[in-house]
């Protein structure tokens, strides 16, 4: 087969159907930024959850003297020495799944409210006797809370056992359902571009039907009177492809490093690096190539038939 006419039939495709070959284009690279801004998503999703819950710990909150007639958990009382360092021994003897425990007091539980509510209206009828001591209890794995809160929760002096990952569940489910939409929005454009492509093949294909017959008379193969249909799809699929990669890298470069600069205003989150955008694109180029080739190919077994 001459490349030279291939190429020319191309470009006579082309021209032909530019306006239905440039919707392709658009569909195309919105499907398929939107594919990898949900990969790109669930990267970001399993990036914090390792940061934050490599991070959290486990709150073991003891009785005071304003849980007695407060919390049903302290109605024998506000935690004694005996049961706060029974509580602090036990932790300890827990090395399988414990790594290290901190203590906190009243008065530093009063340092750390002050500092991060210091501002609220509340804050000002706070006094350090009202705060509850701790211990904190990092875990070496977060999965393993529910030992701890079965060997704590219910004891003497123990008015409550939280795990911090419970904190950061509704964010992370946020984060999800995100995702889960814009992958359903993404499955729907791919819907619409296959149908695009399968249309502009049967346009194309019907206004050169006096060519491809004249063809088949002279004995061409099917293959070769495809070949420069099918070639014509996967050029508009991956110059698609090219454009969502683009809107893949200005998104990272726009939302993160610059212009919203999320990374500078938002130091907290552990944001995914370039790495992750760029291990996606020979995905995305790939698919822009492969998808538009092979709904060309299926389309052409209908509508190429003289």
């Amino acid at each position: 087969m001459r490349a030279q006419f291939v190429l020319s039939e191309i470009g006579v495709g082309l021209r032909r159907n530019l306006t239905m070959t440039f919707a392709v284009i658009i569909s195309v690279a919105l499907s398929l930024a939107l594919f990898g801004g949900a990969l790109l998503m669930r990267d970001q999703v399993s990036t914090m959850k390792d940061y934050w819950y490599d991070k959290v710990n486990v709150s073991i909150f003891l009785c005071n003297k304003g849980d007695v007639t407060t919390s049903p958990q302290c109605t024998k009382g506000a935690v004694t020495t005996e049961q706060r360092n029974q509580i602090e021994g036990d932790l300890k003897k827990m090395t399988t799944i414990v790594e290290t425990v901190h203590y906190e007091n009243a008065d530093e539980a009063y340092k750390h409210y002050k500092e991060q509510y210091g501002d609220s209206p509340l804050a000002a009828t706070i006094t350090p006797d009202q705060m509850p001591e701790s211990f904190r209890v990092k875990l070496k794995d977060p999965e393993k809370y529910k030992v701890v809160a079965t060997a704590f929760a219910g004891r003497d002096g123990v008015q409550s056992v939280q795990d911090q990952r419970d904190i950061l569940q509704n964010l992370f489910g946020l984060m999800q359902g995100m995702n889960v939409a814009a992958l359903f929005v993404m499955a729907l454009m791919l819907v619409i571009a296959i149908m695009l492509i399968v249309n502009t093949v049967r346009v194309s294909a019907f206004s050169r039907r006096r060519e491809t017959g004249i063809m088949r008379l002279v004995g061409a193969s099917s293959f070769y009177i495809q070949m420069p249909f099918i070639m014509e799809a996967a050029f508009a699929g991956l110059l698609g492809g090219v454009v969502a990669c683009a809107m893949l890298l200005l998104g990272r470069y726009f939302l993160i490093d610059h212009g919203l600069d999320l990374s500078h205003k938002m130091e907290l989150v552990n944001f995914i690096g370039w790495d992750a955008v760029l291990t996606k694109l020979p995905l995305v180029l790939a698919i822009a190539l492969l998808m538009p080739a092979l709904a060309a190919f299926i389309a052409l077994r209908k509508y190429l038939r003289v």
